[in-house]
Order: C-alpha cells, then sequence, then structure tokens
C-alpha cells in the first residue's frame, strides 16, 4: 500500500505540474512582418527600420492598423507606451475582431487622462455580437514613460488577458451555461488611435485639449501566434497541435490566479459582474470566472 501511495502522489504531482505553464515569450518582429496600415497612413511614423512606430492623432484624425492575417485562437502580444501628459480624451486601443454583424470581440482599451490622474485600462469581450462586459482597472505603473507588454491567449477553453505576465482577466468557455465564446469567427487585430472625447475620461466630461496635440503611442513587438485562417474558416486545422491550446493553457495555475486576485483585490475600480443596476443577477460566466 505504501508504494502505491507514493506512486499516485508522483502521479498527482506530474499531472498538477503539465497544468502549470505561463505563456511563450513573445518573438519581435518588424512592423511589416504581421501588419499593414488601416488608414490615415501620414499619422503612422516608422523607427528603426519598421521594429517600432508611433501612431499620430491630431483634431483632424487618428490613425490605425491591422494584421494581415485572420486567426482562429493564438497568442497575441504588442509592446506599447501610451500619451503621455494631457491624454484626456484619447483611446488607445489593441483590440482583436471578427466581420460579422454578430461579431466576436476581444478589447483592451487605455482611456487618456488629465496630467497626473492614472490611466484606466478597459478590458470587454463580445461574443455573438453581445458585448457589455466591462472591467475596468488602474495600472500599478505609469505606461506612458516605458514599453510594457499587453497579451491576449485565447484558445477553446478560455481567453486571458495579460499586462506584462500578469494576467488581468479570464473569460471561461461557458457555452454550457448559455453564454457564446468565441470559437468559429477568425479575427483580425487591431490597434489604434483615436478621439472619443464623447464618453473615454469621466464619462465625457473631459475633453480633448487639442493644443496639446499631436498626442503619440508607441508600438513594438508585434508578435502574433495563431492559427491563420481564411475569413470563411469555421475552424482551426491545427487544432491540438499549437502550445496554447495544450491542456496546461486550459486553466490558470495556482500562483497565476494569486497574480489575478492582486490586480483584482488593489487595482479594479469597475466589474460588471458586481454591478447590480445593470444587472440584477450575476451573469452566468461571473462564478466560473472567479470574478465574484
Amino acid at each position: 500500500m505504501g508504494s502505491s501511495l507514493w506512486i499516485c502522489l508522483i502521479l498527482l504531482s506530474l499531472a498538477s505540474a503539465s497544468f502549470a505553464a505561463n505563456p511563450r515569450t513573445p518573438i519581435d518582429v518588424p512592423f511589416g512582418r504581421n501588419y499593414v496600415p488601416t488608414w490615415a497612413f501620414d499619422h503612422i511614423k516608422y523607427l528603426n527600420g519598421g521594429s517600432e512606430i508611433q501612431l499620430h492623432l491630431d483634431k483632424y484624425t487618428g490613425t490605425g492598423f491591422q494584421s494581415k492575417g485572420s486567426y482562429l485562437f493564438g497568442h497575441f502580444s504588442m509592446y506599447i507606451k501610451l500619451v503621455p501628459g494631457d491624454s484626456a480624451g484619447t483611446v488607445t486601443a489593441f483590440y482583436l475582431s471578427s466581420t460579422n454583424a454578430e461579431h466576436d470581440e476581444i478589447d483592451f482599451e487605455f482611456l487618456g487622462n488629465r496630467t497626473g490622474q492614472p490611466y484606466i485600462l478597459q478590458t470587454n469581450v463580445f461574443t455573438g455580437g453581445k458585448g457589455d462586459r466591462e472591467q475596468r482597472i488602474y495600472l500599478w505603473f505609469d505606461p506612458t514613460t516605458q514599453y510594457h507588454r499587453y497579451s491576449v491567449l485565447w484558445n477553446m477553453y478560455q481567453i486571458v488577458f495579460y499586462v506584462d505576465d500578469y494576467p488581468i482577466r479570464v473569460f471561461k468557455n461557458s457555452n454550457d451555461l448559455g453564454v457564446k465564446f468565441p470559437f468559429n469567427q477568425p479575427m483580425k487585430i487591431y490597434n489604434s488611435l483615436w478621439n472619443a472625447d464623447d464618453w473615454a475620461t469621466r464619462g465625457g466630461l473631459e475633453k480633448t485639449d487639442w493644443s496639446k496635440a499631436p498626442f503619440i503611442a508607441s508600438y513594438k513587438g508585434f508578435h502574433i501566434d495563431g492559427c491563420e485562417a481564411s475569413v470563411n474558416a469555421k475552424f482551426c486545422d491545427t487544432q491540438g497541435k499549437r502550445w496554447w491550446d495544450q491542456p496546461e493553457f486550459r486553466d490558470l495555475d495556482a500562483a497565476q490566479w494569486q497574480k489575478l486576485a492582486w490586480v483584482r483585490n488593489k487595482y479594479t475600480i469597475y466589474n460588471y459582474c458586481s454591478d447590480r443596476k445593470r444587472y440584477s443577477q450575476v451573469p452566468p460566466e461571473c462564478t466560473r470566472d472567479r470574478d465574484i
């Protein structure tokens, strides 16, 4: 019995170890490898041979870029340095989105501030055209002085938002609870800098000060490790074969959940899961995502 017990304990420890993994380190590549400008091409500035770009916003226009390919699942990462100083009214965005009417979308949105006030990072998830799943946090560093990495891991089991190596949000596949999950609509990756002073800063009370223009957000890294698909594809032909859809990435490990709890406890300023004015009942995915 003693030897059998030890064998069981060893197997359990190996099993738990196999379900404990951090995403692979992103591989930095030049802008042109994975992305193309989308609009206002003259407001995109290329630096260091295209390994770094700047998006410029003025009173005439913002600008943006998108991935060349569309993807079903993967790991997507961007280093971003946000608009410094008085950025009230501006939004710097990094998100994935499908193109159908009932679209799926995975959002990072950085809401500008008045000088001295902290940036707000808003995340959201749309599935089947339904959003209204906003969460907002303050960042625990100044995102304007140096680059920080913002990443999305998306597979059949979960979507995880990361800031550097910290998971800040999980959205589990809760299809069995009646909550749609993005699994059959390829998405492109989009990045943009634009004016949203009708809502972005203090609900639209703080307007963009155009005397401070141009507003500049910087990007580098441009990492994409996903299953590329045609816009009509309904499945990923490498499903189960890539690192990000292996069993160890079906959930966070204990250390990652602890990091997420730290972010929630210290820096979360809004969570739709606990907003009883909007939702008289807790949305079913919130329990599974450990949001409440």
